[in-house]
């Protein structure tokens, strides 16, 4: 049976389903969703985007009641992109083309968006799907870290299954919230944007069907780019504070190795924490230094720098002086443990330590009077503008806007 859409002047709801070669299973999802939303007399449009197809896939869409547009920019995130904007209906529901979501349960989806408890609502998959609908690799591994990644850059939004495409959502405040993502990385910047934002979300267990046809997805590639993008958008949740657990790991580690130079007993083995703990805390620091930029970064893309230009030291001068400060403290201790070596008449046994802690500083400190050199050319933002302690230095009007 076939389900036209009412008068789009009329919709509440705008279902939009990307679509790339989904000509075996557009069509039953458009009835699928139309026949949901008419049984509940919500009026309501079905918006298709045609995501580069080469099949008839738009053409059984128009067939079938739907609205169809073409985005010709590959990805995920150009189709959604393109179908929110276009999306005539005050909540919009994103799905996919393939039958693997049930929209038969469209309505259970929105209603609390209708109902003002929420402005996100999230059809988890993982509680009803049985295991032939879902890689094991996404299932007990992908989704569940992503999601963790995704609560804790959000300071503990309640999502369980981060990376389902089934959502509903007022198209306002989604439009707000500027997102970029072109692939799947969507679905987590999303969220991440929602949670800074202030916006309420819940999940509610919608199941997770076979889906027909091939899949799109890449587990590696797609996994790598949800990564890259909450890393973009959370470097203290994935840079700063593992660094700073490494740094004081390995300070730790260095204490133990003054205090027992000797090393510690392992079974049969004596284990010298010495060498480890510079591994630490170079690494740590390193790492420290990548996420401050990207926070620096995303403080100048957010307009931070620009609302408060005189509250700040600037990253770089930071670098520098903390470089300095500690590259001059591991010279004076390589020079000092020379000195004492030219004129010991005894051995000194903590002479290792002390050297191997004297390595680390000099090299953390080239690494912050570095980045502080370089922090300039790091700190473009996405307009081509220049961050440079409270400066912002805008590009001409005639140069490209992201």
């Amino acid at each position: 049976m076939t389900h036209r859409a009412p008068a789009s002047e009329e919709a509440l709801v705008t279902v939009v389903l990307p679509c790339l070669n989904e000509e075996a299973s557009v069509g039953r999802c458009i009835d699928e969703a139309s026949g949901a939303l008419e049984a509940v007399h919500v009026p309501h449009e079905v918006l298709v985007v045609d995501n580069n197809s080469n099949d008839r896939s738009a053409d059984v869409a128009i067939e079938h009641g739907a609205r169809v547009i073409r985005e010709n920019r590959p990805g995920y995130g150009s189709a959604l992109h393109a179908g929110i904007s276009e999306a005539r209906g005050k909540i919009v529901v994103i799905a996919d083309a393939d039958l693997s979501y049930d929209l038969s349960r469209v309505p259970q989806l929105i209603q609390p968006v209708i109902d003002g408890r929420a402005d996100i609502v999230i059809g988890e998959r993982l509680s009803q799907a049985p295991r032939s609908t879902m890689p094991f690799l996404h299932r007990r591994f992908g989704t569940p870290i992503l999601s963790l990644l995704i609560r804790r850059a959000t300071l503990g939004m309640a999502v369980t299954d981060s990376q389902s495409g089934y959502r509903a959502f007022r198209r306002d405040a989604i439009l707000k919230l500027d997102i970029t993502a072109t692939g799947m990385e969507f679905a987590s910047e999303m969220l991440i944007k929602a949670g800074r934002a202030g916006l309420r979300v819940i999940e509610t267990s919608t199941g997770y069907r076979e889906r027909t046809g091939e899949s799109k997805l890449n587990t590696f590639s797609d996994g790598w780019r949800h990564i890259r993008q909450i890393l973009l958008l959370a470097p203290n949740l994935m840079l700063v504070t593992p660094g700073a657990v490494l740094v004081v790991t390995g300070l730790t580690l260095l204490t133990v190795a003054l205090i027992v130079p000797s090393g510690l007993s392992v079974g049969s083995l004596r284990w010298q924490p010495t060498f480890i703990s510079g591994i630490f805390l170079v690494t740590g620091v390193q790492a420290m230094i990548a996420g401050f930029v990207l926070s620096e970064r995303q403080r100048v893309l957010f307009g931070a720098l620009r609302n408060h230009p005189q509250r700040r030291m600037s990253l770089p001068a930071v670098c520098l002086l903390v470089g300095l400060i500690i590259g001059i403290t591991g010279i004076g201790t390589d020079i000092g443990l020379f000195v004492l070596w030219l004129g010991s008449t005894h051995p000194f046994t903590r002479e290792l330590e002390l050297a191997a802690f004297a390595q680390s500083l000099v090299i953390d400190g080239a690494s912050l009077v570095g980045f502080g050199l370089i922090y300039p050319i790091l700190a473009r933002d996405s307009r081509g503008g220049l961050a440079y302690g409270s400066t912002v230095c805008e590009p001409d009007e005639g140069e490209d806007r992201a």
